[in-house]
Parts: C-alpha cells; sequence; structure tokens
C-alpha cells in the first residue's frame, strides 16, 4: 500500500476508528506479525477514549497528545507502568508517522511528543573466570568415552555471536559458510519481510569451527543445525552451568549480553556491536546504556 488515501480513502478529516483501519491493512501488507498488528492498535485506540469523537485526524495537535499521555500516566485510574507508558508512545509516533508520510498529514503532531525510555534492570553477565568454567564444562563433553561436541558448539556459538534464542533455533547448515575468502561466517535470516533489517552476517571463531565439525560428524543434520526444541536447548545450557558450578542460571540471554560486554571490552566499535546484534539505532540507545553499565562506566 503506496498511497493510502487511494486505496483507504483516509484524509485529514477522516475519523480515527476509519484511520486505524487503514494502518491495520498498511501493517498486514509490510509483513507485521499478528501480535504486533494487535499490540499497536490496542495502544493508539486508546486515543478514542480521551479525544472527542467526532475530532477529525488532521485536528489532532501535540498539546492533545501530551495531555492524552498525561492522563493515561496520572489521571485515568488504571496502573501505567513506565514500560508500558513507553510503548504506547512508541506505537502512536508509528501511527502519526504513518500518517504524515504518505501525505494524509502534512505536519506530525507526534514528532515532537517526548519519547520516554523505560530503562529495565541490568541483565545478569558472566565474569571471566565464570566464562572460561562455561567453556571448560562444555569442552568435556567432547571428551568422554562417547563424545559430544552439542554443548560446546552451542554455548561458544552463543558467548561468540550475541544471537538470540530464536536466531538460533532458525540457523541452517547452508547459513554457515566455512570456506569464504574473508573467513568463516555464519548468516542470520529472517523469514518475515518485517525482520530483514536484522539480517547480518557475523564472523566465527577457529575454535568453534573444530568443535562444530565434529558436531556435524555426530548428529548430521540435514537442515536445521540444532534441530532441538527451545525447551531442550535451555536445558542443555542450564546442565552446562551447573557443571560449572555457577550460582547464575545460564541462558540464552546472559550468553548474548556477555558477548556484547566482552566485545567492548576488546575494544569493538560501538555500531560494529549493534550491527552484529542486529538490533536498531532506537534499540541500541538502551543496550548501549546497559552495555557501559555492565563495564562499571556509570551507575
Amino acid at each position: 500500500m503506496d498511497k493510502i488515501s487511494d486505496s483507504a480513502h483516509i484524509t485529514s478529516k477522516t475519523l480515527l476508528p476509519t484511520a486505524f483501519n487503514g494502518w491495520e491493512m498498511f501493517m498486514y501488507d509490510q509483513g507485521r506479525s499478528p501480535n504486533t498488528v494487535k499490540a499497536f492498535l490496542s495502544d493508539v485506540r486508546l486515543l478514542t477514549h480521551f479525544l472527542a469523537p467526532d475530532q477529525s485526524i488532521g485536528n489532532i495537535t501535540t498539546d492533545d497528545l501530551n495531555r492524552f499521555f498525561a492522563w493515561m500516566e496520572k489521571e485515568r485510574g488504571i496502573p501505567c507502568s513506565p514500560k508500558t507508558l513507553s510503548r504506547r508512545i512508541t506505537s502512536i509516533k508509528s501511527f502519526f508517522r504513518w500518517l504524515h508520510q504518505h501525505g494524509t498529514l502534512s505536519i506530525d503532531p507526534a514528532e515532537k511528543v517526548l519519547q520516554r525510555s523505560a530503562i529495565s534492570p541490568l541483565p545478569q553477565v558472566l565474569t571471566n573466570d565464570e566464562y572460561e568454567a562455561v567453556l571448560l564444562a562444555a569442552d568435556r563433553h567432547r571428551r568422554e568415552t562417547k563424545p559430544d561436541a552439542r554443548f560446546f558448539t552451542l554455548v561458544y556459538l552463543l558467548l561468540t555471536t550475541g544471537i538470540k534464542k530464536s536466531e538460533c533455533l532458525g540457523i541452517h547448515t547452508n547459513h554457515i559458510d566455512l570456506e569464504a575468502k574473508n573467513g568463516p561466517h555464519i548468516f542470520i535470516r529472517y523469514a518475515s519481510q518485517a525482520s530483514r533489517y536484522k539480517e547480518r552476517k557475523i564472523d566465527l571463531q577457529e575454535d568453534w569451527i573444530a568443535a562444530y565439525k565434529e558436531y556435524l560428524a555426530q548428529y548430521k543434520p540435514v537442515d536445521q543445525v540444532f534441530a532441538w526444541s527451545p525447551r531442550r536447548l535451555e536445558y542443555l545450557l542450564e546442565d552446562i552451568g551447573t557443571e560449572a558450578s555457577l550460582t547464575k542460571h545460564l541462558s540464552f540471554d546472559m550468553c548474548r549480553w556477555t558477548c556484547a560486554l566482552r566485545d567492548y571490552q576488546a575494544g569493538m566499535e560501538a555500531d560494529t556491536i549493534r550491527q552484529k546484534l542486529g538490533v536498531s539505532k532506537i534499540q541500541w540507545r538502551e543496550l548501549f546504556i546497559k552495555i557501559k553499565q555492565l563495564n562499571g562506566e556509570m551507575k
């Protein structure tokens, strides 16, 4: 849908409910998941509980939106956490940005609404000693009477690439190129068009490659590299954490944050870390603050 005025007949005089329908069509057309569309629509529909029912989208001002958020936060009578408020501001900004970019509104009333960032608690990461203990515990499985390279292949990949659980489950054997001219790397792919911006190429460590070749010989994956359920992979990490005598719960998220912190400590450029993690510049702002805090630079 390129021109919403042609396809959805939306003009500056259109009322909110009709505009919502056009936005919903647009989001689905862009490949957004049903859950994402539902969440965005739920947030923006709250506007209809605050504004006059006959107020057209062209008559909504920045002051209207600021009063709406103040009402939601302090006067509505229903709890609204900082994280929820931040998400709702993001949703409404997205809605009005769409109207403005497609020519329905000459001015975006949400552009000057202050985005509020709800900084969540700091994540847990592995110390250097814990990092080594985890790798040693995983590596021991490769040396057993019945060798099993699965543990090391999984955990070392997570700790050196910082990929998420969903990305790990989406790896196929043809996403890994061990013979590339510029060195071995892994491609992180996405089926959804809306997530294509997260796709990237990440270099692989030589130590990991040896374990991966052992893993291929032992398990012979046909397509999906880690052909187990998400819960089974979580159990593998938990087992390694126990064997390494961690007091923390080893998880995909802990591995991802540990990777980001270690890359930062090793002198990797901030934007290179951002691209390696596959996050947007907006998401990176909060993530980078946390990395600095984890490194002891900020309180």
